[in-house]
């Protein structure tokens, strides 16, 4: 007997998110974790899509791993009524916060409310 996955019941909708890593850090061969919805998922640095409810709040988080310790930790709560265009910083040192900044498909910054 096959066990299928669930299938989600709720509409979906696609965010992009741009990892900038910056051109001058004093650390190596990171590359940055998404979390969504407690689920963590590796990726890479530049533009990916994911898959989120449209209908929703969803916390979005980011972190790096060194193998010694997690920093350039970042979280934003995004709302059903933001755009789904978003950007992550990370820092040039291995022990300050990221930051995240939605933006406009024009890429205009927008401010989150709530």
């Amino acid at each position: 007997m096959s066990a299928n996955p669930p299938v989600p019941t709720g509409a979906t909708r696609r965010i992009e998110l741009t990892m900038h890593k910056p051109w001058f850090a004093l650390y190596a061969g990171v590359r940055p974790t998404l979390v969504i919805a407690g689920r963590g998922q590796p990726t890479q640095w530049g533009l990916g899509t994911w898959q989120v409810p449209s209908d929703e709040t969803v916390t979005l988080g980011v972190f790096l791993f060194n193998r010694l310790w997690r920093f350039g930790e970042a979280e934003i709560v995004l709302q059903p009524d933001h755009e789904a265009a978003l950007e992550y910083r990370a820092p040039t040192l291995p022990f300050i916060r990221g930051r995240f900044r939605l933006r406009t498909r024009s890429g205009a910054p927008q401010s989150p409310q709530g």
